[in-house]
């Protein structure tokens, strides 16, 4: 689609002059979001409660996204290097926001199927995805701190529920007017419009980072903060 053009690689392409210290927000922005995967411990007592079922029943939520993350990162990892990586991030935003999304109705209309294929199957896939694709880019920037450009990517990844933790308690507390129950547990309604907002919170800042994000020139030009050695374009 002709709308969609800018996310092909050669539009990813950084001008001479361009920073690659651009690159580690670029990164962050996806991999913050994408963290909030380690802080559903917030409202899952309130879905247990909600779908009249036990920790059990709600924990493969989880495991679903995880194994989903595992097997779309497995899957479409040469798809990331080949389409560039400002491709994948969109792509990794559409399915982390349309998980929640999903998630969000299936909470609604209490439906634990729907959960499990929006925040599980498709939400895994953003996570995936979204996971990969900074992690690469950092390093073709960096092909002289290799490890430090991972080690940015992997912050931001456990940094996310760091983030998302205190975010959602204070939509939660916000949607539930101002109120916080004394055992955590939130109606059912309270939960899906955490979800929906967040879709649109995650989605916003994970936009930042598609828009932000280029790949080295083919040609090895030089940019700001780049090594003296000419860097690969993989």
């Amino acid at each position: 689609m002709a709308a969609l053009s800018f996310l092909d690689r050669q539009h990813t392409i950084a001008p001479p002059g361009y920073s690659r210290w651009l690159i580690p927000p670029a990164a962050l922005a996806i991999h913050l979001c994408i963290g909030q995967a380690y802080a559903t411990s917030v409202y899952k007592a309130s879905l247990v409660a909600h779908f009249d079922t036990n920790l059990t029943n709600i924990g493969i939520i989880f495991s679903i996204a995880i194994v989903m993350l595992g097997l779309s990162a497995a899957v479409f990892g040469k798809w990331v290097d080949h389409g560039g990586p400002r491709k994948a991030m969109f792509a990794a935003a559409c399915c982390w926001a349309t998980g929640f999304v999903v998630g969000s109705i299936g909470i609604h209309t209490h439906q634990l199927w729907l959960v499990y294929l929006g925040y599980g199957f498709i939400g895994g896939c953003g996570l995936g995805i979204g996971y990969i694709s900074p992690v690469s880019t950092l390093i073709k920037w960096f092909p002289d701190r290799p490890g430090m450009a991972t080690g940015m990517a992997i912050m931001g990844f456990g940094g996310g529920a760091m983030v998302a933790s205190p975010l959602m308690v204070k939509l939660l507390n916000t949607f539930n007017g101002g109120l916080v129950p004394t055992d955590s547990v939130y109606p059912g309604d309270v939960v899906a419009k955490m979800f929906a907002a967040l879709a649109v919170i995650y989605f916003a800042v994970m936009m930042l980072g598609v828009f932000t994000v280029r790949v080295p020139a083919r040609d090895g030009s030089r940019t700001v903060g780049s090594p003296r050695k000419h860097m690969p374009n993989r």
